[in-house]
């Protein structure tokens, strides 16, 4: 059984790439370079859907740097998403008790069985103030990635 090297970037393809996932400033974010490469499956949500969206169509050896806005990356961040969550909401989530510290990522249950994260940013008596945006929403972005073998 021979493997068959398919010409360029396609939904559900393989993908073996490096790639490097860095701030505006230039802060590293993601650098598969300096290791080994990733392996990735497009459309198994390994990469964010905006990233995967870049290296369709990219053939083996393209290697390229693609700069990105707040809203091709992860959009703009909503001030709707910063949210008071009661500590009595906590508790019924089984989460009281387990040390947190501003700053940290905690994840919750979602009604319909999933599960979705915000970061946390204060405590108060009665409550504790998450933000549910995206770690870098709102932030532009620059996405290098060159792309080793698809199959």
């Amino acid at each position: 059984m021979s493997i068959i090297d398919i010409s360029e970037v396609k939904p559900g393809s393989h993908v073996t790439l490096h790639y490097r996932l860095a701030l505006a400033d230039g802060a590293d974010i993601v650098n598969t370079f300096t290791d080994k490469p990733a392996t990735l499956l497009l459309g198994a949500g390994q990469l964010a859907e905006p990233l995967e969206e870049i290296l369709l169509g990219m053939k083996v050896g393209h290697h390229s740097t693609v700069q990105l806005t707040p809203e091709q990356a992860f959009g703009p961040r909503n001030p709707e998403l910063v949210q008071w969550v009661s500590l009595a909401t906590l508790r019924e989530n089984s989460m009281i008790g387990e040390h947190f510290a501003p700053g940290d990522l905690v994840e919750f249950n979602a009604p319909n069985g999933g599960r979705y994260a915000g970061v946390l940013k204060e405590v108060s008596e009665t409550a504790a103030l998450f933000d549910f945006n995206h770690p870098l929403a709102g932030q532009a972005l620059a996405f290098e990635v060159k792309i080793i073998g698809i199959l």
